[in-house]
């Protein structure tokens, strides 16, 4: 069965507001069902390992629910591996999941940044939504370039964060980030669905992109 990593953020707080974040529930949630019914396995991995902080948990929400309700993905989230653990031959892709905290665990913590570098170049995709691209926007390949310079890229755009009133929380503009690594952005309108395919590099906009990576997800690892 291939084996797909789920990489989740493991920080907490929303910058010095005293406000919590974590990852993005559904963008866990909606990206796991699908991969998970067309039978690939899916192992959760965090810079600290062991259970991540929760945003935006809403279980009124069908799917979600559904997720919550499987023991396979609640202990999933609840027992991450550590970055140490975690073997790259082992996968065929790597995900990043969205949610603020990404923003500040994600950018520079260099074993992970090993992880995606091993994955990309041994054929495996690399996938991201919304905040999850933070994860991205620092990897090297081993010719020393950008992982994203010229690839086409969605990510969370500097308007949807003015939306939210966190342009001046967070660490950085995502959008911004990427456009400095030479990432050619694409995006939709705010809060709209957009997913971006750039060979094995597919990302997607905001929470609503979720699922639809997902399945941009399958159609490229079943031809």
């Amino acid at each position: 069965m291939a084996k797909i990593l789920f990489v989740l953020t493991s920080h907490a707080v929303l910058g010095d507001t005293g406000k919590e974040t974590g990852f993005h529930f559904s963008e866990a949630a909606h990206v796991w069902l699908p991969l998970q019914a067309h039978g690939y396995e899916i192992d959760f991995v965090s810079p600290e390992g062991g259970k991540c902080p929760i945003d935006a948990f809403d279980l009124d929400e069908p799917l979600n629910q559904k997720a919550w309700q499987n023991l396979h993905f609640q202990e999933g989230v609840k027992n991450t591996l550590t970055p140490e653990q975690v073997k790259p031959e082992d996968y065929v892709g790597i995900y990043f999941v969205g949610g603020h905290g990404a923003m500040w665990d994600l950018p520079d913590n260099a074993r992970i940044q090993e992880l995606v570098r091993a994955i990309y170049e041994n054929e495996g995709f690399v996938a991201a939504v919304c905040h999850g691209s933070a994860g991205l926007v620092n990897v090297r390949l081993s010719n020393g370039k950008y992982l994203v310079k010229d690839k086409k890229i969605n990510c969370f755009t500097n308007e949807e964060e003015e939306s939210v009133g966190l342009t001046e929380t967070v660490p950085f503009l995502l959008a911004g980030k990427h456009e400095e690594r030479g990432a050619k952005l694409e995006y939709s309108d705010k809060m709209q669905a957009h997913v971006s395919v750039n060979e094995r590099i597919l990302t997607g906009q905001n929470p609503a992109s979720a699922t639809p990576l997902a399945y941009a997800i399958l159609a490229y690892l079943e031809g």
